[in-house]
């Protein structure tokens, strides 16, 4: 009986250990090389990182029409686009969902989206769920910093350390990371918890 219970045990490590390392293997971590991707805009052209020439780098964010999260995030998203792109660091949005799941996220209801909101960069759609597994995104919203250069990661997570209410803000994440980069020097802190809605598949 202490065999078969000492077997058992050594199971659940074992399927524990594999489950926290097929999970750290998901995808994009700082320092790793992203490919380039091909998405349909709102306006209906499809739009690929290759086609910004004279891009620094890009602040990606997977969002959605109908997260609480990602609402709460617009405006902050609209105010990083606005001080970025000038200075060569655009915003891509990404809307990660399956809107046959979530019909509110669909093509129709992103272009209305942005139309209300006044979205000042790309909103695109992941048609097939293709993209956001490569980056391992799971949240939205979920923002990956890439530079232009080498294409590589250099930061992954939260917009800041308020999900929801922008004047508790205290830590801007995404702008600390942006202006270590523009100005030559490491971003100092890599990695946060992005909180937000689970992607619906």
């Amino acid at each position: 009986m202490k065999t078969i219970k000492n077997i058992l045990l050594l199971a659940v490590v074992v399927i524990t250990a594999a489950a926290f390392t097929l999970k750290s293997d998901a995808g994009y971590k700082v320092g790793d090389k992203i490919e380039d991707f091909k998405l349909k805009n709102i306006d209906g052209d499809f739009l690929s990182l290759s086609d910004y020439d004279d891009a620094k780098g890009f602040i990606i964010i997977f969002t959605c029409n109908t997260c609480p999260y990602s609402v709460a995030n617009e405006d902050r998203i609209i105010a990083l686009n606005d001080k970025y792109e000038d200075e060569g660091y655009p915003v891509i949005a990404i809307n990660p969902n399956n809107p046959a799941a979530v019909p509110d996220d669909s093509f129709e209801k992103m272009k209305v989206r942005a139309e209300e909101k006044g979205f000042n960069f790309p909103y695109l759609l992941d048609e097939g769920q293709k993209v956001y597994p490569k980056f391992g995104a799971t949240k939205t919203p979920h923002v990956f910093i890439v530079t232009k250069n080498d294409m590589k990661v250099k930061y992954i997570g939260a917009i800041d350390n308020s999900s929801r209410n922008p004047d508790a803000v205290t830590e801007k994440y995404v702008e600390n990371a942006v202006d270590a980069l523009l100005a030559g020097k490491t971003v100092q802190k890599t990695e946060t918890r992005a909180i937000g809605c689970s992607i619906k598949v």
